[in-house]
């Protein structure tokens, strides 16, 4: 079956930078929408970016211009490069899939990023932000 998993994470300084991947078996990253999503503690669970079936990103105003997502078809991985991180930014971050193109062609972003347009996932790792 469809399998994601997530590495990368850890403890990090704020200011500092960290990068995520995500494999994916059984799936292919490079036609499909593929997201990032975060989870801090006591909170619901956050759509951060998103790329589509062309490599364009979308992101959440939260991470724009700090968090970069790409695909790699050739390793057929997801990344996630943080930089300038914040100690908001600490949590439980998990990559997504979804079983169509359909939330990659919707306009408004919370439809975009939201958890239920996305079937498969990672179990998630860890990203602590200290000050």
């Amino acid at each position: 079956q469809v399998r994601l998993e997530e590495s990368g994470g850890g403890s990090v300084q704020a200011g500092g930078s960290t990068r995520l991947a995500c494999v994916f078996t059984k799936y292919t990253v490079r036609a499909a929408c593929v997201a990032w999503f975060r989870q801090a503690p006591g909170k619901g669970r956050e759509g951060i970016a998103m790329i589509d079936g062309e490599y364009r990103p979308t992101y959440a105003d939260s991470v724009k211009g700090r968090f970069t997502i790409s695909k790699e078809s050739a390793n057929n991985t997801l990344d996630l490069q943080m930089n300038s991180l914040k100690p908001e930014d600490t949590g439980v971050y998990f990559c997504a899939a979804s079983s169509g193109p359909r939330p990659c062609t919707w306009r408004e972003l919370s439809r975009i990023l939201s958890p239920s347009s996305y079937t498969y996932w990672g179990q998630g790792t860890q990203v602590t932000v200290s000050s």
